[in-house]
């Protein structure tokens, strides 16, 4: 018989979900660390994983019933502040009931049934973690985006995953609209707004009257959670599926030894929604009682965040390292930070001199992290650990991490290689399910007994891990990943372009930017180059998610190629790179 995970965890279920107890006596409930050291002992395959689990079920609602029986601080599970100052607050059992009430709106309101996928691109906005947690008690699988995507981005997520559903805002409604009749699974529109749009239904309207009971759907451990779009070297964003358990119990070890989270603490990620690292702060605060800290930030701008800082009483902070880069570059000797205990970094490489910076103006230690869409925390800097700085840490379970070869073959100390993780003759549970209905790609990713990151590095004599570089063209800026080939792709629309290439370049401040290297075609070659820059620039902005366009242009005459006619991308990168 399959467990059901708060059950187990909780020792008072008995075949039903509801809490067994003694008659006229309320079932006593474990600390919290007991509870967190349940779920963290699965984590690390010090205990099986349970047949049934639903992060909103079995966590969740946990933390909701020890919150009333005052097992936990009175912080509360989320805090958003707004640009403009207004709060939202709410408990474990408040997020209980706005979120039942979600989840009544997207089986009523929206017709989703479990299995069903739904786009859900907002912005900074409570509703992005209301909705989330709803789809979690339907079975819903939904499926994030930033808000920077563009028509043709929508339509082709909306026709690789065939979503029956849509959620955004206002400022996104208007592209929905002009590719929705070319997507024919989209049934439902649902529009986050105080504002009524023709063809759309309103969330917040159906919420106000939605009812408070749900019952919660019962999901195996193996039930599809979430997918990730990831952009890749060649071809089209690939599509990253997680199961039920692979997030939901696999970041229990990295929010509390990475990010060093407790029940006591509030912790403050600045990503975007869009971006795996929403799920991973969601996941990772509240499996430990941890009150997640949002801040609207509809401009990412380092004084609203240092003078966030010191104004609310954030313990544990999490930016990316460009971000970090920015911080260091204020005044930090003007800023108090008198909650804060705990900084955690990943997505990109940390520079040790911001690390530096930071420890010298603020006392605090920053924690570097290493994961992918793909993945949980694959190696880091835990805490009370020995930090060796310019180095990713050490592998975390349930994790066999190893650097192999090429054919994956693993590699002694001090060797360079590929960043490999073992998924035979047992695959880790808190790893992607497979490349959605792309068995071609989820087979390449694999070579021996070993998933094949992408990434280089070697590991030292004492098992730390020390980043050398990516095997593939993926460019990472300000820890936007970005292919190559959707910047080129977008560049060859332009009548200027004949052909393109497009490679990371180093930047002080982003880490590393676009860079195109175009070959003109003969009827632009005597334009002036800056206009044609500014001109290029502004068409792939256009036509693809503005982030993704290329801060340096260079015209050249011709471009490296193999004999095959593929174009030598690495050789552009090592040129821009020096090596």
């Amino acid at each position: 018989m399959g467990l059901w995970l708060r059950g187990a965890v909780l020792r008072a279920l008995r075949g039903s979900r509801g809490f067994c107890r003694s008659p006229g006596q309320p079932s006593p409930l474990p600390a919290p660390q007991k509870v967190v050291a349940t779920w963290e002992a699965i984590n690390q395959g010090r205990q099986p994983v349970p047949e049934y689990f639903n992060f909103a079920h079995d966590v969740l609602d946990t933390w909701s019933q020890m919150e009333k029986v005052g097992h936990r601080p009175p912080n509360p599970a989320f805090w958003w502040v707004g640009d403009s100052g207004e709060e939202v607050k709410w408990s474990f059992e408040e997020l209980a009931k706005q979120s039942s009430k979600a989840a009544n709106v997207l089986e009523d309101a929206c017709g989703l049934r479990p299995g069903d996928r739904v786009i859900l691109v907002l912005p900074r906005l409570p509703e992005w973690w209301l909705i989330s947690v709803a789809c979690m008690r339907t079975g819903v699988v939904m499926i994030p985006g930033i808000c920077q995507l563009t028509e043709k981005d929508l339509k082709y997520r909306l026709q690789a995953s065939r979503a029956k559903c849509i959620i955004t805002s206002d400022s996104l409604a208007a592209r929905v609209d002009a590719i929705s009749a070319d997507c024919p699974s989209l049934q439902t529109k649902l529009l986050v707004s105080d504002s009524n749009r023709p063809g759309w239904t309103n969330f917040r309207a159906h919420l106000r009257e939605a009812s408070a009971k749900h019952d919660c759907v019962k999901t195996r451990s193996q039930d599809s959670l979430a997918i990730y779009f990831t952009s890749g070297t060649t071809g089209a964003p690939k599509m990253v599926e997680h199961s039920q358990s692979s997030y939901g119990l696999g970041f229990v070890t990295c929010g509390r030894q990475w990010m060093a989270l407790t029940e006591s603490d509030i912790f403050w990620n600045t990503t975007d929604t869009g971006w795996v690292k929403a799920a991973w702060t969601l996941f990772s605060a509240w499996a430990n009682g941890a009150c997640i800290f949002v801040h609207e930030l509809p401009r990412v701008d380092a004084k609203t965040i240092l003078n966030t800082l010191s104004l609310f009483p954030i313990t544990n902070l999490c930016c990316v390292p460009t971000l970090f880069r920015l911080l260091v570059q204020e005044d930090l000797t003007r800023y108090k930070f008198p909650s804060l205990r705990h900084c955690s970094t990943g997505g990109e490489a940390l520079n040790p001199d911001v690390r530096e910076k930071w420890k010298l103006h603020t006392g605090l230690e920053l924690f570097e992290g290493y994961g992918q869409s793909e993945t949980v925390l694959i190696c880091g800097n835990l805490k009370d650990a020995l930090i060796k700085s310019g180095s990713m840490g050490k592998a975390i379970p349930p994790y066999d991490t190893q650097i192999v070869d090429d054919e994956g073959n693993v590699l002694p100390p001090g060797k360079e290689g590929n960043i490999g993780i073992r998924v035979r003759p047992n695959r880790p549970f808190c790893f992607f399910k497979h490349y959605l209905e792309n068995p071609e790609k989820t087979a390449a990713s694999e070579k021996g007994d070993f998933y094949i990151t992408g990434d280089r590095a070697h590991m030292d004599e004492d098992g730390y891990f020390w980043f050398v570089g990516r095997s593939d063209d993926v460019i990472n800026s300000s820890s936007y990943r970005i292919g190559p080939v959707e910047v080129e792709s977008a560049l060859a629309e332009h009548p200027a372009v004949l052909e393109s290439a497009v490679v990371s370049s180093p930047d002080p401040i982003r880490g590393e930017v676009v860079k195109a290297f175009v070959v003109l075609s003969p009827e632009y070659s005597s334009h002036d180059p800056e206009v044609l820059t500014r001109e290029l620039q502004e068409h792939v902005k256009r036509v693809t998610a503005p982030y993704k366009y290329p801060r340096k242009v260079a015209f050249v005459s011709e471009l490296p190629k193999t004999v095959s006619g593929k174009i030598q991308r690495a050789k552009l990168r090592s040129q821009e790179w020096g090596k």
